[in-house]
Parts: structure tokens; C-alpha cells; sequence
């Protein structure tokens, strides 16, 4: 053990006459524990919300979407070929619209009309994963006599009162000739099966008809887009800008990311938020080093007036303060990453945090710890540690062995 090891560690665990010393010292060790360990917590919270988001959000809907001026009509077998580039791995065209359900049992709900295709839609969404009762093949090949069928949304089925075999009654916008007037385009419906997919937006408005179902209630010739799935969720807006440029003006490509664009500005906002004003933690924490440090240089200055006599270096004693300072560090970041790890893994473990589905979309708060994440905080705090030990370890190299000797 060198001897300035051995000093710093004497220094850090000062008894009697120095106990104010190591009292500073646990408090600034405790200040990096919790600076550390909130961090990461934050960090984790943050990461959980965003991943839990997009895992949900993909899930429901398609990665890519294209449409085309005027839409497709019944030639979109044909065209669904030049879509399939390098990453795309699914297509499935849709017909999508507003409408108006109602049962027997509750009030008129508004919908979010989604024709599909019920072979080709589980290509580009997780649908039939999300199938909780009843069959997505329901919705085609149904009997001459059987009312065409429609899969709800979990909570739009709940709103709504219905389950599978119950009818409902869908009104749309597109307007067909009644007697001496025009009505809304009506129709009664079998729920043929109920989806969850943990997505409150699409869980509560979304109702799945066939192609056909779709045309007829929203007045369209043919599928209005075309979904595709890609095989890396994160090439999509690669996969966007290639489409565009090999389709041209008339084609529109859109990605899930710009859909969803003003959500994930906003997370991202309150990650960076939150980091800052927790990182001012570990700000106060380093003033505590330089405050127990210095004070620590008052208050020995005599020991360092008779090291030097003995022929220690001035970069000797820097050396021992130094040590001093990133042993705290070391210590306090140590014990702020265990903690923020633990506490990270049992809130997401046990769901601790519950959310209301219908304001924040997920049903609790989900921890994500990232390795990179602490790696950063990690490397941060000790880089804030070691230059807090800057100025008090210069100040004891600079002390005068005569001067210090004559006040004592």
C-alpha cells in the first residue's frame, strides 16, 4: 500500500477530534448515491415508456403506408410488387374511415373504420396475436343469410356493451338515396371477435371489417393505402425515403415515426429534462467534495507541513486528496448504480407505478435499463468527482511547511 493510499484512507475514516471530517465526507459519498442512482432510475423510466410506446404502436398499426393519388381500385395486387424492396417483409392493402356504432345495451360510439384483408393484414400488424375471442377469417366467406361480421377493439367492444355473436349497427358519412332524401350509409353487423392490443387508442375506436364491407359503407372504389411491414422497425424512415424516390409525385409515403412524431418529441424532451435537473444532484454532490476536501486541508495542514519537512513531493500530497475525492466517488457511484439497478429491475418486475390506460396509453410505467445509459452516467460522475479535486489537492501541494509550522 503506498503511503498516500494509506493517508487518504486514514483521512476518509478520521475519529474523535476529526469527526466532523468523515462526516462530510459520508454526506458527500450519500450525495453521489443519490445523484447516481436517480439518474439512472430517470434514465430507466424514461427508456421503459418510449420502448413500451413503440413496441404498442407498431404492434397496431403498419410501419409504412403508401397511397396513391386517387387511390388503388381493384388493381393493387398488381402494384403491391414494386413496394417489396430490400427490408420490406409484408404488405397488406386497407380502406380505412370514420363511422358511428351503436348496440342495443349502450351509447353510440365513434369509430375508426379499418377494411382489411384478413390473410394479408396479420403480415403488417399483430392482429391476429391481439385476437382475445372470435376469428379474424370470420369477417370473409360468411353465410348468404349471415350479417357481415366486424372484429372491435377491447375497449370499444367494453364501451359498447358487445361480445362475440351480438349486433351492432354501423352508420357512416357516405350518403346513399332514401326516400325523397339522402341518408347515412347504415348496416347491422355481427361481432365476429374482440382484439386487445394494449394500445388504448386502438383498443378503444378501431373496428375491422372485410375489403368488401369497407367499400360498400365508406362509398370507395378500392383500398385507399397499402401497409408494409419492415423487417427493422428503426429503417423506416430509410425505408420511407427509398419508396418516395422510386414511386414518385404520385405516390404519398408516410412512416410510423412521423405519424407519431409530437409523442416522441415530447418523451424525448422530458428524458432530457429530467436527466438535467437531476444531474444538478450530482452537482451539489461534488460541491460537497470540494467543501469536505478543503476543509480537510485546513484542518491538517500541520500533517502536510511535516510530510513535506520529511521530503514528500508537493505531487505527493495532491496525490493523497486526489485519492480522497475519487474514493468518494468510486464509493458513492458504486453504491447510487447498485441501488438504481435494483430499484429499476423491481419496478418493472412488480409494475409498482399503475397508469390509467385511457390517459397514458400503457397500464404502468416500465423500467428499461440501457448498458450504454449507465456506462455515460457512470464515466459522468466520477469525470465530476475527479475535478472537484482539483483545486483543494492544488491548494495542499501550495502549503508552506514554515508558515504552517509557525501558526501551530
Amino acid at each position: 500500500m503506498s503511503f498516500e493510499w494509506f493517508i487518504a484512507r486514514r483521512y476518509l475514516t478520521a475519529r474523535r477530534r476529526q469527526a466532523l471530517i468523515s462526516a462530510i465526507s459520508l454526506v458527500s459519498i450519500i450525495g453521489v448515491t443519490v445523484g447516481v442512482m436517480s439518474v439512472i432510475v430517470a434514465l430507466a423510466l424514461m427508456t421503459g415508456v418510449q420502448s413500451e410506446l413503440r413496441d404498442r404502436i407498431v404492434g397496431s398499426t403498419a410501419h409504412v403506408y403508401v397511397y396513391k393519388t386517387g387511390g388503388y381500385g381493384d388493381d393493387v395486387d398488381a402494384e403491391i410488387g414494386q413496394f417489396m424492396i430490400p427490408g420490406v417483409v409484408g404488405a397488406a392493402p386497407a380502406i380505412v374511415g370514420k363511422g358511428l356504432m351503436q348496440s342495443s345495451g349502450a351509447e353510440p360510439q365513434p369509430v375508426e373504420l379499418k377494411g382489411i384483408d384478413p390473410v394479408r393484414e396479420p403480415q403488417v400488424t399483430e392482429i391476429r396475436s391481439a385476437m382475445q375471442s372470435g376469428t379474424l377469417d370470420a369477417l370473409v366467406n360468411r353465410p348468404a343469410d349471415a350479417k357481415d361480421g366486424v372484429v372491435l377493439g377491447a375497449d370499444l367492444a367494453k364501451n359498447l356493451v358487445a361480445n362475440v355473436g351480438d349486433i351492432v349497427y354501423l352508420a357512416t358519412a357516405h350518403l346513399v338515396t332514401g326516400p325523397g332524401m339522402a341518408m347515412p350509409k347504415q348496416r347491422p353487423m355481427q361481432v365476429v371477435g374482440i382484439a386487445k392490443f394494449g394500445f388504448y387508442q386502438t383498443d378503444a375506436s378501431q373496428a375491422f371489417v372485410s375489403l368488401q364491407t369497407a367499400k360498400e359503407m365508406l362509398g370507395e372504389a378500392g383500398p385507399q393505402l397499402v401497409q408494409l411491414r419492415l423487417e427493422r422497425v428503426d429503417d423506416a424512415p430509410q425505408i420511407r425515403d427509398l419508396l418516395q424516390e422510386k414511386l414518385g409525385f404520385a405516390y404519398q409515403v408516410d412512416d410510423w415515426t412521423e405519424l407519431n412524431a409530437p409523442l416522441y418529441s415530447a418523451l424525448w424532451l422530458e428524458k432530457v429534462a429530467i436527466s438535467l435537473a437531476i444531474g444538478l444532484i450530482v452537482m451539489v454532490a461534488a460541491l460537497n467534495i470540494v467543501a469536505s476536501l478543503i476543509l480537510l486541508v485546513m484542518e491538517k495542514s500541520r500533517d502536510i507541513a511535516i510530510l513535506r519537512t520529511m521530503g514528500a513531493p508537493a505531487r505527493a500530497i495532491r496525490r493523497i486528496f486526489v485519492l480522497q475525492g475519487v474514493t468518494i466517488g468510486i464509493v458513492g457511484t458504486t453504491a447510487g448504480t447498485v441501488l438504481g439497478l435494483a430499484l429499476s429491475v423491481i419496478a418493472d418486475k412488480y409494475q409498482l407505478i399503475r397508469l390509467r390506460s385511457d390517459v397514458y396509453q400503457i397500464t404502468h410505467v416500465p423500467f428499461t435499463v440501457v448498458p450504454l445509459d449507465v456506462v455515460i452516467v457512470v464515466v459522468t460522475v466520477m469525470a465530476v468527482c475527479l475535478l472537484a479535486t482539483i483545486y483543494p489537492s492544488r491548494q495542499a501541494g501550495r502549503v508552506d511547511p514554515a508558515e504552517a509550522l509557525r501558526n501551530q
